[in-house]
Order: structure tokens, then C-alpha cells, then sequence
């Protein structure tokens, strides 16, 4: 089949996600055929550097044929079995092993998903119970930050902070409250009048992690804290626009939430599997959370399975106390899923991988990425481990773009052209590669992100020459 065909049939069949239904089929969709290694390929054989790792999630690169194989082998035995009823299969079991042992020390049990949003739907009923069974049933409301993002479920989508999604979402999920992000650059480096009042231009990001943390704080007392069940947070908010927060910030946090004794939910979907150089995002802040929901990384995106790591304090309760826990789902602990994500963790221990990304790869794109910083189109260049965001200003005013310009999605569609995928979100381009990507591949990535910004640099001057000309006339 021609590219043609495919778009002619997907626009007729297919709804994707997170899309405009009407502007995608006028348009017609990329057509990827095929992965090797940190690249994808088109339909018409452009060679693309995946600098998303799918949905951050192709850790070790695609076309790993031990995975392929591990997967071939699980069919061929067991291709599908569920944990219900009192059954169970070795690879469920194998892997749950494994991920507590990968785990902090307090972590010894995992309860299986299929996916990132199954597992914080999971959370949300795992809080509940627990405060119901320790006798404070009125501990309820959730709290979780601004322009989060917790799955598209009901119940992730209500967890998460993002006004887009909670406009279309219906009746949310009752005693779910937000509060601020660390986004030091968007809300705290820019002054009143440009992301909110009160907030003074250039403010030290210390102060401003405080500030954050404060504001959690303030929300727990005006919903009282006997009623307060939990917090959840990305370690690093990652679909929220790869934020860093103030090395200030988690400490703070810490500290309020043992003050009040309240659960710590720390999202790792994201974060966990090595993206931050450990194997946990909570790891590299120190956060020792009560649960900690897990997906992508954890079977590098070869096949869906997801979960939720439970801490010992809620885990105990759960299992002494508890009687059935009346929560499950078809596919949790699927055993095919389950072999994949066990020899997946094992490629990533045998090879070393979360530790190269630590000492080797992490700090290599963090120069290589912070070089962009010079650019003209760029406010700030961020990075993490294999995680990284820059941000896009005007050059002529040094602030944001007007909206309407949708500056981020031009430069996302120009970095295709120049055979790189780097996401937009508003005007925060940003980036999540594979944790097997090497040196020269990095160098690519970033020729490619300025060749992209450059373009971007042009198109705008095409734009603002053509309005000026229609004005004049």
C-alpha cells in the first residue's frame, strides 16, 4: 500500500488520541513503518530520530530482538492468564520480584495495570481504602498540581491539572484540588501581568520551590488537614512540559506532608526506568513515597502493562486489615506483558544502562542541550538525565509569543522536516530519547533541534513580512 492509502483509510476509520479529528484527516497522518534503534521510518523511508522514545516510553531503542523473542516464548506457553480467583503465573511473579527489588528498601509490593492511567486510577482507590481502614474516613480529598497529568481516564484526568482536559471531562472525580506548579521559568521568572499576579519578574527559583511548596501547604489548611488523604506529583512533570522544579522544592514538600501526615504519590511513569540516571525519579530527590504508579519504561513500550509500587505502611494495612479489595482488571499482570517488561529490566541491569545514563549520557546531552540556550529563540534550555526542554520567546520583546501564532507546533512540524521528533507543549519544545542513544546521536539531535529552531526563526520573519505587507496595503 501507497502512503497515500493508509492516510486514505485512517481518515476514515481511525479517532487518534489528543487529536483534532477534522484538521488531522485534511492534513493526513505520518505513516511510520518501521524502528531501529533510536530512529523511526516512515512510509516514504525518511529516516526520523525518535527524540520522544515513542511516549517516553522505547527505553532501550526499537528492534530489540531479546525482547521479541521473550514475548514469541510467552505466547507459545502461556499467552494469557488472569490473577484473579486465587491464580498467579511465574511471569507475574518474576517480575513482581524484580521491581521490588528495584525499588526503595520500603517498597515490597506491586499491584499490576495495563497502563499508566489504570495505575493511577488504582491510586486513587488504594488512598481511600487506606485512610478508611486506619478509621479516618473523611481523609479524601487528593491533591495534585496545576497542568499535571495523570492518564485520560475519569479519574487520571482529574488527578491531573490541565484545564483542557477538565473541560471536556464531564463531571470530574469529587475531593480532587489542585495547587501550583514548580515551573520556575513560566510562573517564576516572569513578572506580574505575564502568568499571574503577584509574582515578581526574575525571582530567585529557591525562593520560588518554597513559594510552591507553601502553596501546598495553604491548600491542605483551608480543606482541613483531618481531610487531607494525598499527594501526587511527577518527580519532573514530564507531558506538562518536561519542568524541572527548584532543588528546594521536593524538600519542602517533604516536610509539609510529614508534618500533616499525608500519603506522597510520586508519578513515575515517566520518570522511573532510568529517564532521570536512577531507576525511580524518587530516588534522585530523595523521596520515599507510599505509592508510586509505574508504565512505559517498564517493558521499554513493547507490549501495555503498568502498576502501582506500594509502600510497606499502605501495603500492610491493605493486606492485614483490609479483607478484598474489590479493584482488578483484565489484563493486570498479563503474562506476556509481564515477560516482556522482565527481560526488559534485565537488558537494562545487564548492560548497565540507568548508570550510563547517571554518569555518561545525562551529562553529555546536559552540555551538548545547553548550547541551545545561545539561540535566539530561546528563553531557557533545561535538561535532566535524558530529559530536557527548551523554551521558546519572542526575540524582539524577550517574552512569550502571542498564542495565535502557535509558534511550538510550527517548530514541532519543522523538526520533522529536518528528520527529528521533539513535542510541543504550548511553546516548551521538548525531549525524551531513548536510553540507549550515544554520543553522535545526541550531537544529531541537537544539530537537528537548531536547524529546526533556525527555520522556525525564518518562518516567523515570512510571517511578520507578510502581515506588514497587508497592513501597508
Amino acid at each position: 500500500m501507497q502512503t497515500s492509502d493508509y492516510q486514505r483509510l485512517d481518515r476514515a476509520h481511525h479517532l487518534h488520541p489528543f487529536t483534532d479529528f477534522k484538521a488531522l484527516g485534511e492534513e493526513g497522518s505520518r505513516i511510520i513503518e518501521r524502528g531501529e534503534g533510536v530512529y523511526i521510518i516512515d512510509s516514504e523511508g525518511n529516516r526520523i530520530l525518535d527524540g520522544m522514545a515513542g511516549l517516553w516510553c522505547v527505553n532501550l531503542g526499537y528492534g530489540r530482538e531479546e525482547l521479541v523473542e521473550a514475548a514469541t516464548a510467552q505466547m507459545r506457553q502461556l499467552p494469557y492468564y488472569n490473577n484473579f480467583f486465587k491464580t498467579t503465573h511465574p511471569p507475574a511473579v518474576k517480575l513482581a520480584e524484580t521491581l521490588c527489588r528495584l525499588a526503595p528498601p520500603h517498597i515490597n509490593r506491586v499491584f499490576f495495570t495495563g497502563s499508566g492511567s489504570e495505575a493511577n486510577d488504582t491510586v486513587l482507590r488504594m488512598v481511600r481504602r487506606y485512610w478508611a481502614l486506619k478509621g479516618q474516613p473523611e481523609k479524601q480529598w487528593v491533591i495534585g498540581r496545576e497542568n499535571a497529568y495523570h492518564g485520560s481516564t475519569v479519574a487520571g484526568l482529574s488527578l491531573g491539572g490541565m484545564a483542557p482536559m477538565h473541560e471536556q471531562g464531564g463531571p470530574l472525580v469529587p475531593k480532587i484540588a489542585h495547587v501550583r506548579q514548580p515551573y520556575w521559568f513560566g510562573e517564576g521568572w516572569f513578572g506580574e501581568g505575564r502568568f499571574g499576579e503577584g509574582r515578581s519578574e526574575g525571582q530567585d527559583p529557591e525562593a520560588f520551590g518554597r513559594e510552591c511548596a507553601a502553596a501546598l501547604e495553604a491548600k491542605i489548611l483551608e480543606l482541613g488537614e483531618e481531610n487531607v488523604a494525598a499527594f501526587i506529583a511527577e518527580p519532573v512533570q514530564g507531558a506538562g512540559g518536561a519542568i524541572i522544579p527548584p532543588a528546594s522544592y521536593w524538600p519542602a514538600v517533604k516536610a509539609v506532608l510529614a508534618k500533616y501526615d499525608i500519603l506522597l504519590v510520586a508519578d513515575e511513569v515517566i520518570c522511573g526506568f532510568g529517564r532521570l540516571g536512577e531507576w525511580f525519579g524518587s530516588v534522585h530527590y530523595g523521596l520515599e513515597p507510599d505509592l508510586m504508579p509505574i508504565a512505559k519504561g517498564l517493558s521499554s513500550g513493547y507490549l501495555p502493562i503498568g502498576g502501582v509500587l506500594v509502600g510497606d505502611r499502605v501495603a500492610d494495612t491493605l493486606i492485614e486489615e483490609g479483607g478484598e479489595f474489590f479493584h482488578g482488571f483484565t489484563y493486570s499482570g498479563h503474562p506476556t506483558c509481564a515477560a516482556v517488561a522482565q527481560r526488559n529490566l534485565e537488558l537494562m541491569e545487564a548492560e548497565g544502562v540507568v548508570e550510563r545514563v547517571r554518569d555518561d549520557l545525562g551529562p553529555y546531552l546536559a552540555q551538548r542541550w545547553q548550547a541551545l540556550a545561545k539561540h535566539t529563540l530561546v528563553g531557557e534550555a533545561r535538561s535532566l538525565g535524558l530529559i530536557g526542554a527548551l523554551e521558546l520567546i519572542d526575540p524582539a520583546t524577550g517574552e512569550r509569543f502571542d498564542k495565535a501564532l502557535a509558534v511550538g507546533n510550527l517548530c514541532r512540524d519543522l523538526c520533522f522536516a529536518s528528520g527529528l521528533v521533539m513535542r510541543s507543549v504550548g511553546d516548551t519544545m521538548i525531549i525524551s530519547p531513548p536510553l540507549v542513544i550515544t554520543h553522535a546521536e545526541i550531537d544529531e539531535l541537537v544539530d537537528k533541534a537548531r536547524a529546526a529552531l533556525d527555520a522556525t526563526l525564518a518562518r516567523l520573519a515570512d510571517t511578520i513580512t507578510d502581515q506588514q505587507e497587508e497592513t501597508s496595503a
